[in-house]
């Protein structure tokens, strides 16, 4: 990975950690689901014209009903989930939350698809879900007992897109990653629109809460999807994917400059052993410790 691609890599933690401050500060006036149908609608404006051609448009049609699933699955609900939620937790704290997705992925794809997990899989699943229960307790101590319905929220919404990533990877593999993300969020905002009709906020939203929205829609989610794109193209899948472990730690960092959130020393052990479980299950701490192996070894 070249310098500029390690750069956009971090500028794109970046925003997809400050999408937990958008959403803390805008959920209260919008609500959630007329925050998340404006996030959604507006970013698959933006999107589906990168997808206008027909090979696109074939795909679409064709998969129309699993893009559905998966615009329910990994967008609609957990969206919607993470945006009440905030209402109750703080935004690093959130963050943190949503880097469970690949521990669920990983035990559903066990489950459903049979797929092999590995001993420092398993134990990556159990210090990740004790990092879970640390936070919980942590959360509930900094807080109120009332914010374990809040953390029960985004764990549900963690395992929504554990489910997503194992029905795509099933079903529609052979669907192209940008006509995947611009046709599900145009379903999940076509789903989320009746809601919103019930749900719509009974005062007209301040400017600052707008563009709190409008950012979350335009810059978080349809530049942040362009950006993950360009770097699937450049750097390959995997190395795109670390971005997911960078995310929580501008979660955190945005949380405490932009809110004056604060972490207890047992919310740090908490984090600690979540980002620990998920570098066990997706294999990237066998992966640096193979490597680090390689280069300890004396040249023959």
């Amino acid at each position: 990975m070249q310098i500029r691609e390690l750069l956009e890599l971090i500028l794109l933690a970046s925003i997809w950690g400050a999408s937990f401050i958008f959403t803390r500060t805008a959920t209260p006036e919008f609500g959630p689901i007329s925050l998340i149908t404006l996030r959604a609608g507006l970013a698959s404006l933006i999107l589906l014209p990168f997808v206008c051609n027909r090979i696109a448009i074939r795909q679409l049609t064709r998969h129309w009903r699993g893009i559905l699933v998966v615009g329910l699955t990994n967008t609609a609900i957990p969206f919607c989930l993470f945006s009440y939620s905030l209402l109750h937790i703080g935004a690093g704290y959130a963050s943190v939350m949503n880097a469970t997705a690949p521990m669920f992925g990983g035990l559903i794809g066990w489950l459903w698809l049979k797929q092999r997990l590995s001993g420092f899989a398993m134990l990556g699943l159990l210090i990740g879900f004790m990092g879970v229960s640390v936070l919980s307790v942590a959360q509930a101590d900094a807080f109120d007992p009332l914010s374990i319905l809040p953390t029960l929220a985004t764990l549900a919404a963690t395992a929504l897109y554990g489910y997503a990533g194992c029905f795509t990877k099933e079903f529609l593999s052979e669907v192209k990653p940008m006509a995947l993300a611009a046709g599900s969020l145009f379903a999940a905002t076509i789903c989320l629109l009746p809601l919103n009709i019930w749900f719509m906020p009974d005062t007209l939203p301040s400017a600052k809460s707008w563009g709190d929205a409008i950012a979350l829609g335009v810059l978080c989610t349809a530049l942040a999807y362009l950006m993950y794109f360009r770097l699937i193209a450049n750097v390959g899948p995997s190395n795109a994917l670390t971005v997911a472990y960078l995310i929580p730690a501008f979660g955190i960092m945005w949380g405490i400059i932009l809110l004056n959130e604060t972490f207890t020393p047992l919310m740090w052990l908490g984090v600690i052993l979540v980002i620990s479980g998920v570098l066990l299950v997706t294999g990237v701490a066998k992966g640096l410790a193979g490597k680090r192996r390689l280069k300890s070894k004396p040249a023959q």
